[in-house]
């Protein structure tokens, strides 16, 4: 029986140790994004409750819904059109897209800055998260904001008539820079890829 090697693995001194340790203050932080997660989904079981009540002629369901997608015309609305139909489905779009951002959060934030959650063998482990890191979360999270903004863009447009002309430039024009901001991430994380493997 040959003697056991001694492990070339040094222990942590406690100062690095304690400094490494303080990654799981940023559990608490993941944990409220949970929470926040779940009133997403009250609200959007709120807000589909309303649109199927109102298909069915509920009035109150329907000044609800009208009320919070804050369409207004010079008639009264007494049933359901289709300006206000697809306002509510892009609210609910909006609400799913923005489920999906805090998803991407807590899952890669979760494994790239906390503690590795050993999915490699679970059957529905996402397939973004299998060559996550810093550098591809903030490219992700970028173009999940430009589909937000470009839903609540939107959103603004077909409504325009209840904007100022000087919301729908503002919104215009954030909506530019988001994009702008994610080419920006996207070519500077393809640049530090390049830099990297021509290095290796």
């Amino acid at each position: 029986m040959s003697p056991q090697k001694p492990s070339s693995k040094t222990p942590m001194r406690p100062i690095p140790k304690f400094i490494f340790a303080s990654r799981w203050l940023q559990l608490p932080l993941y944990v409220g994004l949970i929470a926040a997660q779940c009133v997403y989904v009250f609200h959007f079981l709120v807000e589909l409750t309303h649109l199927v009540e109102a298909v069915f002629g509920s009035q109150t369901a329907l000044q609800a819904l009208v009320t919070s997608i804050g369409y207004k015309t010079e008639t009264e609305i007494t049933s359901l059109n289709e300006t206000v139909i697809m306002l509510v489905v892009l609210a609910l779009i909006d609400v799913v897209m923005i489920s999906n951002l805090l998803i991407m959060v807590i899952v890669g934030g979760y494994e790239t800055f906390v503690s590795r959650m050993n999915l490699e063998e679970h059957p529905d482990q996402p397939e973004w998260l299998s060559h996550v890191n810093a550098s591809v979360l903030k490219v992700k999270l970028a173009t999940a904001i430009i589909g937000i903004s470009s839903i609540h863009l939107l959103k603004t447009f077909i409504n325009a008539a209840n904007y100022d002309v000087k919301v729908l430039m503002w919104q215009t024009i954030i909506h530019v820079v988001f994009l702008l901001s994610a080419v920006a991430i996207a070519y500077t994380d393809k640049l530090m890829t390049r830099t990297e493997s021509a290095g290796h």
